[in-house]
């Protein structure tokens, strides 16, 4: 674990390389049982070279020319890096989120960093172009995931924000529209925010992007070019008619080979299963890479006969009608889960995915599919994970002498755990002492007592812990009284866990970039990807 102190802004940043599912951190140890799932290990620069004889392959001239009309630049830098890379010589690092309410989690600006930072060591290590890509994945439909929000308020207390009401119909972010009520949001949002030094601009920023004629995906990516233009980033909408038209191909080779490929997804899967890791996108009998979407909602496409249908709006084509559907409207149909990073690479020279854990473990399921459509599978390079730790929080646990993983533990553990470590001396040494003479006790008397009838072990036993027991609630009701005169420390011990791991979960899993941005302004991206070193073996 990295740990840069920040001065200047009165905080601690903590990087680290990514935590979570078994698979994901056996990919970053480099596992040997996981080399046929994976195109190479992520800090080997030679995985990266065999992977670029790949993209000179596949990407010619007039392939490159059809990128520049798919991506946005959010900069007259970018501007000029995706020039470099039209021009032949270059690739992109690519990662990408599901629009989120004003931005989403702080794993989606970490993932970002991390691609930004990848893409920077290995245009250095390789002599040529990479550049960072950021796919807004704005097909996607998962509302409860969309729209909302957690800060922490004023109060120091998680807070949720978001759009009411019961999702009526699936129906992806592009298609989605914001409506009336985000200005309430936006209200409740600024009035919770703890700190507004620097909010000003970013108030203007959200009342811009966010308006309630816009979508949620257009509304998430005007943020993100906004706040990572200084980063020269650059950007896709997977929903944009261009990017439709230019994969139309690929999901016509996908439906003809549906039953083909569901076979090698799962065989993939059970090979996976056998190792002993959790399979993360369950392959569905039946069921296509492709989802469906029209008035009725989006909807995932399955086989029915020589056909197709919908299981929600059970809607029936056949093979003819659904071929000529995407053809005229080729804006109705979207790559699932696991077929979107293989249209990604179809269209655009992806060198590596920076990914979270649950995508890492994903991609692990991919690889054949990846070469069903003639493709190598990109490296897959988990990205960093950060923590932010301000400096009321770095005192408290100063104070207690605690690390942060520890306030991962329920609030209840943790207070009895440091109040029990801070009871006077003296009544601490006296309960062990208590202890000990119970245990000693009852095995001094255990083997004269057997002589006289074996039949004794059993209330030797339950009278030891039933002495046991009463002295624990002792000890508890010692704990209580001490918990009632630390009150305001224990609360300041809350407080610092609900910062650190609120409502249990990571930091970066819940909270938002924004309240971070308004305390310490826009110095504070370039202080969070400072961490991230990435070094070649």
């Amino acid at each position: 674990m990295i740990a840069e102190q920040e001065e200047g802004l009165n905080l601690e940043i903590h990087t680290s390389p990514l935590v979570g599912s078994a698979l994901a951190r056996d990919h970053l140890a480099g596992a040997n049982q996981l080399s046929p799932f994976f195109s190479g290990h992520p800090f080997d620069l030679g995985t990266y070279q065999a992977k670029i004889e790949d993209l000179d392959r596949r990407f010619g001239a007039e392939r490159r020319r059809q990128l520049a009309s798919l991506i946005r630049a959010t900069s007259r830098g970018a501007e000029e890096r995706l020039h470099e890379v039209v021009a032949g010589d270059g690739f992109f690092v690519t990662t990408g989120q599901q629009p989120g309410l004003f931005g989403g989690p702080l794993y989606t600006v970490h993932k970002i960093l991390s691609a930004i930072h990848l893409a920077a060591a290995l245009e250095s290590e390789l002599g040529r172009p990479v550049v960072p890509l950021f796919w807004v994945a704005s097909d996607d439909h998962d509302w409860e995931e969309a729209n909302h929000l957690h800060l922490i308020d004023r109060g120091n207390e998680l807070r949720w924000l978001g759009l009411e009401g019961e999702e009526e119909v699936a129906r992806s972010m592009r298609r989605r529209l914001l409506g009336p009520e985000i200005e309430g949001v936006i209200d409740d949002f600024i009035g919770a925010l703890p700190s507004r030094e620097f909010a000003d601009e970013l108030i203007e920023l959200l009342r811009e992007a966010y308006r309630p004629d816009q979508t949620v995906a257009g509304a998430f990516t005007e943020l993100i070019a906004q706040l990572f233009a200084p980063f020269d980033l650059l950007l896709v909408d997977g929903g944009a008619p261009g990017v439709k038209e230019l994969s139309l191909d690929l999901l016509e080779a996908e439906l003809e080979a549906g039953a083909e490929h569901e076979r090698l997804l799962e065989s993939r899967a059970e090979a996976l299963a056998g190792l002993g890791y959790q399979v993360q996108v369950p392959i569905l009998p039946g069921a296509i890479n492709i989802f469906y979407e029209d008035e009725g909602g989006r909807d995932r496409l399955y086989r029915d006969g020589e056909g197709f249908m919908t299981r929600g709006s059970a809607r029936h084509f056949t093979r003819a009608e659904l071929r000529r559907l995407m053809r005229d409207e080729p804006q109705a149909f979207s790559a699932n889960v696991l077929l979107r990073p293989v249209v990604e690479s179809h269209l655009f020279p992806t060198l590596a995915y920076v990914g979270g854990p649950g995508e890492v473990s994903y991609f692990a399921q991919l690889s054949e599919l990846f070469r069903a459509h003639q493709i190598e599978p990109p490296v897959v390079f988990p990205r960093f994970s950060v923590t932010i730790v301000e400096g009321k929080v770095r005192q408290t646990l100063d104070r207690f002498g605690l690390e942060i993983p520890e306030l991962a533990a329920p609030f209840h553990e943790l207070s009895t755990r440091v109040v029990r470590d801070e009871m006077p001396t003296e009544v601490r040494e006296r309960l062990d002492e208590l202890r000990c003479r119970i245990e000693d006790g009852y095995a001094l008397l255990e083997e004269p007592a057997l002589q006289i009838d074996p039949m004794l072990a059993g209330p030797l036993q339950s009278g030891r812990n039933a002495s046991l027991g009463r002295l624990r609630k002792v000890e508890k009701k010692i704990i209580r009284h001490l918990k009632l005169q630390k009150e305001l420390d224990l609360r300041r011990l809350e407080i610092a866990r609900t910062h650190l791991f609120p409502g249990g979960q990571p930091q970066e899993r819940l909270l938002n970039i924004i309240q971070y941005l308004a305390r310490y302004g826009q110095e504070l991206l370039p202080a969070l990807g400072a961490g991230m070193e990435v070094t070649f073996r």
